[in-house]
């Protein structure tokens, strides 16, 4: 089993907390259910985690609902946490560049804060 940890800035801020909660009510539950089977499935399909290729070992959590596409990217920290980074609604077919740099970069402030 695993569990979903929010990033936080060093000034308190939870970027994640606050893409969830500028979603409407229907998006924020679907939303939920899917970071809900990530927590509790062994294997959870790739259509709702997916590790991204050419990254800093960056894994995305899909959501979609009607024509919304959600991402939240993050990355796994001892074994059985995944530290969401940042969330965002996807337009284009590739995640954008500077959503994934943001992330490596939330990464490596985690990281580093921990030691």
């Amino acid at each position: 089993m695993r569990e979903i940890l929010f990033y936080k800035t060093e000034s308190g801020e939870c970027p994640v907390e606050d893409f969830l909660n500028s979603l409407n009510s229907k998006q924020a539950q679907k939303v939920a259910w899917v970071m809900q089977i990530v927590e509790e499935l062994d294997k959870v399909p790739a259509t709702f985690l997916k590790k991204l290729a050419n990254t800093d070992d960056i894994w995305e959590i899909r959501v979609q609902i009607g024509g919304n596409i959600f991402r939240f990217l993050g990355f796994f920290d001892a074994g059985s946490f995944i530290v969401l980074t940042n969330g965002f609604q996807k337009k284009t077919q590739k995640t954008p560049k500077p959503e994934i740099l943001l992330s490596e970069q939330r990464k490596q402030v985690y990281l580093a804060r921990k030691k």
